[in-house]
C-alpha cells in the first residue's frame, strides 16, 4: 500500500512539474493602468541622437546647428534634457573617487573653483536654487539673471548658467549680482563652446524662454567594471575591433567632414538618428559584447554597466518630465543611448515616443 501511494505522489509530482513548465510566468499587465491616461494627455518624448560635436573635425562650426534648432523649435519642447552630470554626483564621485577611480576628473569640473569666485558652495547653490527660479518667474529682471546664473555656475550646471546667460540683453551682459569678471569670462566661453548641451540644448531652451536645462547624465554605474582595470580595458578594445566597427567607421569619418554647412548638419543628424545606424551601432557595440567568451565575460559586465547607466539616466529625465504632465519632453544624447531611451521610456504609464525623423526630414 505504502509504496503504491509513494508511486502515485511521485506521479502527481511528475504531472504538477509538467504543468508548471508548460505555463511560462506571466507577471502582471499594467496595460490598463497605461490606458487610464488617453492619448491626447500622454507626455510625449523625443530622443534625440547626437554625435559628440567637441570631436568632430575642425571644419565644423556651432553656427551650422541653425537648421536643426529651427526644426526643434518648431516642436517647442517643454523640457530639455542634457547628457551632463548633475553637480551632486559629481561631489559623489569625487568622495568616493576610490570607487571610481578618474571618473569624476574626466566628467566633472572643479565646483571649488567656482566657489572661491562666487562665495557659494554647491551645497548652497543647490538649496538657493528652487527659490530663485520660483522668483525669476514672478520678476524675470536682469539683475535676478546674473544672480541665477551665478548659482547655476556655482551648483555645477554650466548649460542652465548660459540659458540664464543667453536670456539677458546683450548689454545685461556683465559684472554683478555674484557674477565676478572670471565668471563672466567662463559664460563667455562656454557660450562659445562646440559642445550639444551649450550649442544646441542652452541655445535651444533660451529662445524657447526655459529658465533651464535638466542635467540628466549617470556614471554612477562605473564601479560595475572600475575593479577590472586594464583588464577590463583590453578585452573592451578586443571586442571593439569587430568587422561591423570596421564597416562603419567610413560611414561616420565621411559624415563628420559633411557637416561643415548648416544643410550638412541637418543632413549629419538625419543619418545620426536613422534606423540603419542605429542598428549598426549596436551590433558595432553591445551585440559584439554579448558574445563575448566564457573567461571573464567582461563583454556581459560592459552591457550590464551600459543597462544600468542608461536605466538611472531615463529614472532622471522622467523626474524631470514630472515637471510638464502632459507636455513635450525633448532629450538630447549622444546617438548609442537612443534606442535604450526609447526602450525604457516606452515601459512609462503616460509616455508616447515621437520619432526626431518627423522634424529633421
Amino acid at each position: 500500500m505504502f509504496r503504491s501511494r509513494f508511486l502515485l505522489l511521485g506521479a502527481l509530482a511528475a504531472l504538477a512539474s509538467t504543468q508548471v513548465q508548460a505555463a511560462p510566468y506571466r507577471p502582471l499587465d499594467l496595460g490598463a493602468v497605461d490606458r487610464a491616461v488617453p492619448p491626447q494627455a500622454r507626455t510625449r518624448y523625443m530622443v534625440l541622437g547626437t554625435p559628440h560635436l567637441a570631436a568632430m573635425p575642425d571644419s565644423f562650426k556651432p553656427e551650422y546647428l541653425s537648421l536643426v534648432l529651427d526644426r526643434l523649435a518648431d516642436w517647442r519642447p517643454d523640457v530639455v534634457t542634457i547628457e551632463s552630470l548633475p553637480g551632486p554626483q559629481c561631489e559623489l564621485l569625487l568622495r568616493y573617487q576610490a570607487n571610481y577611480p578618474g571618473v569624476a576628473e574626466q566628467y566633472c569640473w572643479d565646483a571649488a573653483e567656482v566657489e572661491r569666485e562666487s562665495g557659494v558652495s554647491l551645497i548652497a547653490a543647490e538649496a538657493a536654487l528652487p527659490q530663485a527660479l520660483a522668483d525669476i518667474a514672478r520678476a524675470p529682471t536682469p539683475a535676478a539673471r546674473r544672480h541665477l546664473a551665478m548659482l547655476f555656475l556655482s551648483a555645477n550646471d554650466r548649460t542652465s548658467a548660459l540659458v540664464q546667460w543667453l536670456r539677458l540683453p546683450e548689454a545685461e551682459r556683465k559684472v554683478g549680482d555674484g557674477l565676478t569678471q572670471p565668471l563672466v569670462a567662463l559664460l563667455e566661453k562656454v557660450r562659445a563652446g562646440r559642445n550639444e548641451n551649450y550649442a544646441l540644448a542652452a541655445v535651444l531652451a533660451a529662445r524657447l524662454g526655459h529658465e533651464r536645462v535638466y542635467p540628466a547624465d549617470d556614471h554612477s554605474a562605473d564601479a560595475m567594471t572600475a575593479a577590472g582595470g586594464a583588464e577590463f580595458e583590453q578585452a573592451m578594445q578586443r571586442i571593439w575591433d569587430n568587422p561591423a566597427a570596421r564597416a562603419l567607421r567610413p560611414a561616420i569619418e565621411a559624415q563628420g567632414k559633411a557637416m561643415s554647412s548648416p544643410a550638412g548638419v541637418l543632413a549629419g543628424y538625419r543619418a545620426e538618428n536613422s534606423a540603419d545606424r542605429q542598428r549598426r551601432q549596436i551590433d558595432v557595440d553591445f551585440a559584439a559584447a554579448l558574445k563575448d567568451g566564457p573567461d571573464r565575460q567582461w563583454g556581459r559586465r560592459y552591457v550590464a554597466w551600459w543597462e544600468v547607466r542608461n536605466l538611472r539616466m531615463i529614472a532622471s529625465i522622467r523626474a524631470a518630465a514630472a515637471q510638464a504632465p502632459g507636455g513635450k519632453v525633448l532629450a538630447l544624447v549622444g546617438s548609442s543611448h537612443r534606442p535604450y531611451f526609447e526602450r525604457y521610456l516606452g515601459q512609462l504609464h503616460d509616455a508616447t515616443l515621437v520619432d526626431p525623423g518627423t522634424l529633421l526630414n
